[in-house]
Protein backbone atom coordinates (compact mmCIF):
# COMPACT_ATOMS: atom_id res chain seq x y z
CA UNK A 1 0.00 0.00 0.00
CA UNK A 2 1.43 3.10 -0.34
CA UNK A 3 2.56 5.62 2.77
CA UNK A 4 -0.21 7.66 2.76
CA UNK A 5 -1.98 5.22 4.71
CA UNK A 6 0.67 5.43 6.98
CA UNK A 7 2.43 8.02 9.35
CA UNK A 8 5.86 8.72 11.33
CA UNK A 9 4.96 7.84 15.36
CA UNK A 10 8.25 9.45 15.98
CA UNK A 11 6.34 12.92 17.23
CA UNK A 12 3.06 13.04 19.50
CA UNK A 13 0.50 14.67 18.97
CA UNK A 14 1.66 16.20 15.56
CA UNK A 15 2.03 13.02 14.02
CA UNK A 16 -2.12 11.51 15.64
CA UNK A 17 -3.47 14.48 14.06
CA UNK A 18 -1.29 13.86 10.47
CA UNK A 19 -2.59 10.20 10.38
CA UNK A 20 -4.60 10.08 7.07
CA UNK A 21 -7.02 7.92 8.58
CA UNK A 22 -7.88 9.74 11.72
CA UNK A 23 -8.26 12.52 9.15
CA UNK A 24 -10.88 11.00 7.11
CA UNK A 25 -13.17 9.48 10.62
CA UNK A 26 -12.64 13.64 12.07
CA UNK A 27 -13.60 15.09 8.78
CA UNK A 28 -16.39 12.75 8.17
CA UNK A 29 -18.47 14.62 11.48
CA UNK A 30 -16.79 18.26 11.03
CA UNK A 31 -16.56 18.85 6.81
CA UNK A 32 -20.78 18.94 7.18
CA UNK A 33 -20.94 21.64 10.26
CA UNK A 34 -18.24 23.69 8.63
CA UNK A 35 -20.08 23.64 5.45
CA UNK A 36 -23.09 24.67 7.01
CA UNK A 37 -21.53 27.42 8.88
CA UNK A 38 -19.90 29.00 5.66
CA UNK A 39 -23.08 28.84 3.93
CA UNK A 40 -24.82 30.31 6.84
CA UNK A 41 -22.25 33.25 7.57
CA UNK A 42 -21.61 33.90 4.51
CA UNK A 43 -25.42 34.11 3.19
CA UNK A 44 -25.77 36.76 6.11
CA UNK A 45 -22.58 38.48 4.95
CA UNK A 46 -23.71 38.64 1.03
CA UNK A 47 -27.19 40.08 1.97
CA UNK A 48 -25.44 42.46 4.54
CA UNK A 49 -22.15 43.56 2.37
CA UNK A 50 -24.06 43.65 -0.80
CA UNK A 51 -27.68 45.62 0.20
CA UNK A 52 -28.18 46.56 3.72
CA UNK A 53 -24.62 48.21 4.30
CA UNK A 54 -24.51 51.88 3.25
CA UNK A 55 -22.57 52.70 0.27
CA UNK A 56 -19.73 55.17 0.48
CA UNK A 57 -20.37 58.61 0.24
CA UNK A 58 -16.89 58.78 -2.10
CA UNK A 59 -17.14 55.54 -3.83
CA UNK A 60 -21.09 55.26 -3.97
CA UNK A 61 -22.56 51.40 -4.77
CA UNK A 62 -18.85 50.66 -6.34
CA UNK A 63 -17.35 50.02 -2.42
CA UNK A 64 -19.70 47.03 -2.32
CA UNK A 65 -17.24 44.71 -4.36
CA UNK A 66 -14.44 45.13 -1.30
CA UNK A 67 -17.08 42.99 0.55
CA UNK A 68 -15.33 39.74 -1.88
CA UNK A 69 -11.95 41.48 -2.73
CA UNK A 70 -10.27 42.29 0.80
CA UNK A 71 -11.64 38.67 1.66
CA UNK A 72 -9.91 37.27 -0.89
CA UNK A 73 -6.88 39.28 -1.02
CA UNK A 74 -6.22 38.10 2.99
CA UNK A 75 -7.31 34.25 1.84
CA UNK A 76 -4.57 34.73 -0.45
CA UNK A 77 -1.73 35.57 1.48
CA UNK A 78 -3.33 33.57 4.79
CA UNK A 79 -3.53 30.37 2.27
CA UNK A 80 -0.30 30.90 0.74
CA UNK A 81 1.47 31.29 4.40
CA UNK A 82 -0.36 28.13 5.12
CA UNK A 83 0.85 26.01 2.25
CA UNK A 84 4.34 27.38 3.25
CA UNK A 85 3.73 25.52 6.78
CA UNK A 86 2.56 22.78 5.12
CA UNK A 87 5.65 22.39 3.27
CA UNK A 88 8.16 22.48 6.39
CA UNK A 89 5.66 19.86 7.75
CA UNK A 90 6.22 17.78 4.34
CA UNK A 91 9.87 18.15 4.60
CA UNK A 92 10.96 17.60 7.82
CA UNK A 93 8.69 14.78 9.39
CA UNK A 94 7.94 13.82 5.61
CA UNK A 95 3.65 13.90 6.12
CA UNK A 96 1.96 12.48 3.41
CA UNK A 97 -1.39 14.33 5.10
CA UNK A 98 0.79 17.10 4.12
CA UNK A 99 1.86 16.32 0.78
CA UNK A 100 -1.93 16.00 -0.14
CA UNK A 101 -2.97 18.84 1.34
CA UNK A 102 -0.55 21.02 -0.12
CA UNK A 103 -1.55 19.55 -3.58
CA UNK A 104 -5.18 20.11 -2.75
CA UNK A 105 -4.59 23.49 -1.41
CA UNK A 106 -2.63 25.38 -4.40
CA UNK A 107 -5.13 25.18 -7.29
CA UNK A 108 -7.74 26.57 -4.78
CA UNK A 109 -5.58 28.89 -3.78
CA UNK A 110 -4.82 30.34 -7.32
CA UNK A 111 -8.33 30.60 -7.97
CA UNK A 112 -9.05 32.70 -5.06
CA UNK A 113 -5.87 34.88 -5.85
CA UNK A 114 -7.55 35.21 -8.84
CA UNK A 115 -10.82 36.20 -7.72
CA UNK A 116 -8.71 38.62 -5.94
CA UNK A 117 -7.56 40.18 -9.18
CA UNK A 118 -10.52 40.32 -11.17
CA UNK A 119 -12.70 41.95 -8.69
CA UNK A 120 -9.40 44.51 -7.83
CA UNK A 121 -9.71 45.16 -11.50
CA UNK A 122 -13.33 45.56 -11.15
CA UNK A 123 -12.58 48.52 -8.09
CA UNK A 124 -10.24 49.94 -9.89
CA UNK A 125 -11.63 50.67 -13.36
CA UNK A 126 -14.36 53.44 -11.42
CA UNK A 127 -11.49 54.38 -8.61
CA UNK A 128 -8.58 55.00 -11.01
CA UNK A 129 -9.91 55.21 -14.56
CA UNK A 130 -7.99 51.89 -15.32
CA UNK A 131 -8.07 48.03 -15.16
CA UNK A 132 -4.31 47.63 -14.25
CA UNK A 133 -1.60 49.75 -13.76
CA UNK A 134 1.81 48.13 -12.35
CA UNK A 135 2.07 49.46 -8.85
CA UNK A 136 3.85 47.19 -6.20
CA UNK A 137 0.53 45.82 -4.61
CA UNK A 138 -1.24 44.58 -8.04
CA UNK A 139 2.35 43.47 -9.64
CA UNK A 140 3.16 41.89 -5.88
CA UNK A 141 -0.71 39.59 -6.00
CA UNK A 142 0.21 38.80 -9.53
CA UNK A 143 3.40 37.07 -8.61
CA UNK A 144 1.42 35.79 -6.00
CA UNK A 145 -0.89 34.15 -7.90
CA UNK A 146 1.83 32.61 -10.20
CA UNK A 147 3.61 31.48 -7.41
CA UNK A 148 0.30 29.38 -6.79
CA UNK A 149 0.02 28.05 -10.23
CA UNK A 150 3.55 27.07 -10.36
CA UNK A 151 3.17 25.24 -7.54
CA UNK A 152 -0.10 23.26 -8.38
CA UNK A 153 1.53 22.73 -11.79
CA UNK A 154 4.77 21.16 -10.15
CA UNK A 155 4.01 19.02 -7.67
CA UNK A 156 2.10 17.18 -10.58
CA UNK A 157 4.61 17.17 -12.82
CA UNK A 158 6.53 14.45 -11.64
CA UNK A 159 5.60 10.49 -11.99
CA UNK A 160 6.83 10.13 -8.50
CA UNK A 161 4.50 11.82 -6.14
CA UNK A 162 7.23 12.18 -2.99
CA UNK A 163 9.47 14.13 -5.41
CA UNK A 164 6.53 16.72 -6.72
CA UNK A 165 5.55 17.24 -3.35
CA UNK A 166 9.81 17.85 -2.16
CA UNK A 167 9.99 20.58 -5.08
CA UNK A 168 6.66 21.96 -4.60
CA UNK A 169 7.67 22.27 -0.66
CA UNK A 170 10.89 24.22 -1.97
CA UNK A 171 9.35 26.40 -3.99
CA UNK A 172 6.73 27.29 -1.67
CA UNK A 173 9.07 28.00 0.97
CA UNK A 174 10.77 30.09 -1.87
CA UNK A 175 7.52 32.01 -2.21
CA UNK A 176 6.53 32.93 0.90
CA UNK A 177 9.28 36.17 0.81
CA UNK A 178 6.28 37.83 -1.60
CA UNK A 179 3.43 37.46 1.68
CA UNK A 180 4.99 40.08 3.20
CA UNK A 181 5.70 42.47 0.11
CA UNK A 182 2.56 41.72 -0.59
CA UNK A 183 1.43 42.48 2.69
CA UNK A 184 3.60 46.25 3.04
CA UNK A 185 4.05 47.37 -0.15
CA UNK A 186 1.41 50.13 0.52
CA UNK A 187 3.85 50.76 3.34
CA UNK A 188 6.87 50.88 1.46
CA UNK A 189 6.49 52.10 -1.72
CA UNK A 190 3.99 54.55 -3.23
CA UNK A 191 0.96 52.96 -4.60
CA UNK A 192 -2.36 54.06 -6.03
CA UNK A 193 -3.55 51.17 -3.01
CA UNK A 194 -4.41 53.32 0.51
CA UNK A 195 -2.43 51.97 3.34
CA UNK A 196 -4.05 49.53 5.83
CA UNK A 197 -7.39 50.57 6.87
CA UNK A 198 -8.43 47.67 8.81
CA UNK A 199 -5.59 46.16 10.87
CA UNK A 200 -3.89 49.44 11.95
CA UNK A 201 -3.24 49.52 15.36
CA UNK A 202 -4.48 52.34 17.11
CA UNK A 203 -8.03 52.26 15.56
CA UNK A 204 -9.70 50.80 11.72
CA UNK A 205 -9.98 53.24 9.60
CA UNK A 206 -13.64 52.74 7.86
CA UNK A 207 -17.01 53.16 9.62
CA UNK A 208 -18.56 50.34 11.65
CA UNK A 209 -21.54 50.08 9.02
CA UNK A 210 -18.82 48.98 6.78
CA UNK A 211 -16.27 47.38 8.62
CA UNK A 212 -18.74 44.96 10.23
CA UNK A 213 -20.14 43.50 7.37
CA UNK A 214 -16.91 43.53 5.92
CA UNK A 215 -15.12 40.92 8.83
CA UNK A 216 -18.31 39.19 8.84
CA UNK A 217 -17.94 38.36 4.92
CA UNK A 218 -14.10 37.26 5.61
CA UNK A 219 -15.18 35.09 8.11
CA UNK A 220 -17.64 33.16 5.88
CA UNK A 221 -15.63 33.05 3.04
CA UNK A 222 -12.69 31.83 5.19
CA UNK A 223 -14.73 29.03 6.72
CA UNK A 224 -15.66 27.99 2.60
CA UNK A 225 -11.86 28.08 1.91
CA UNK A 226 -11.18 25.47 4.82
CA UNK A 227 -14.48 23.65 3.86
CA UNK A 228 -13.31 23.19 0.02
CA UNK A 229 -9.52 22.36 1.06
CA UNK A 230 -10.88 19.85 3.63
CA UNK A 231 -13.11 18.31 1.21
CA UNK A 232 -10.68 18.48 -1.60
CA UNK A 233 -8.22 16.52 0.55
CA UNK A 234 -10.23 14.29 2.31
CA UNK A 235 -11.00 13.22 -1.35
CA UNK A 236 -7.65 12.81 -2.27
CA UNK A 237 -6.96 10.77 0.00
CA UNK A 238 -10.05 8.55 -0.53
CA UNK A 239 -8.65 8.61 -4.11
CA UNK A 240 -4.68 7.55 -2.32
CA UNK A 241 -6.02 4.87 -0.50
CA UNK A 242 -8.63 2.98 -3.76
CA UNK A 243 -5.52 3.30 -6.08
CA UNK A 244 -3.27 1.13 -3.59
CA UNK A 245 -6.11 -1.42 -2.95
CA UNK A 246 -6.05 -1.79 -6.83
CA UNK A 247 -2.71 -2.31 -7.04
CA UNK A 248 -2.61 -4.83 -4.12
CA UNK A 249 -5.33 -6.51 -6.15
CA UNK A 250 -3.43 -6.59 -9.16
CA UNK A 251 -0.49 -7.98 -7.26
CA UNK A 252 -1.95 -10.72 -5.60
CA UNK A 253 -4.34 -11.46 -9.17
CA UNK A 254 -0.51 -11.84 -11.35
CA UNK A 255 1.04 -13.92 -8.35
CA UNK A 256 0.03 -17.25 -9.38
CA UNK A 257 1.13 -16.09 -12.61
CA UNK A 258 4.51 -15.43 -11.31
CA UNK A 259 5.04 -18.27 -9.72
CA UNK A 260 4.20 -20.75 -12.55
CA UNK A 261 6.90 -19.30 -14.98
CA UNK A 262 9.36 -19.10 -11.97
CA UNK A 263 8.47 -23.03 -11.47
Amino acid sequence: MENVAHTPRSSGSLHRFANPGRFLRLTERWLPWLSGAALVVLGIGVVWGLWLAPKDWQQGETVRIMFVHVPMAWLAMGGYTGLAILSIMSLIWRHPLADLTARELSPIGAAVTALCLLTGSLWGRPMWGTWWVWDARLTSVLVLFFLWLGHAALVRAFDDPERGARMGAILALVGVVNVPIVKFSVDWWNTLHQPASVTRLNAPGMHVDILYPLLWCTLGFTLAFMAVTLAATRAAVMERRVRALQMAAARRADAPALRSVEA
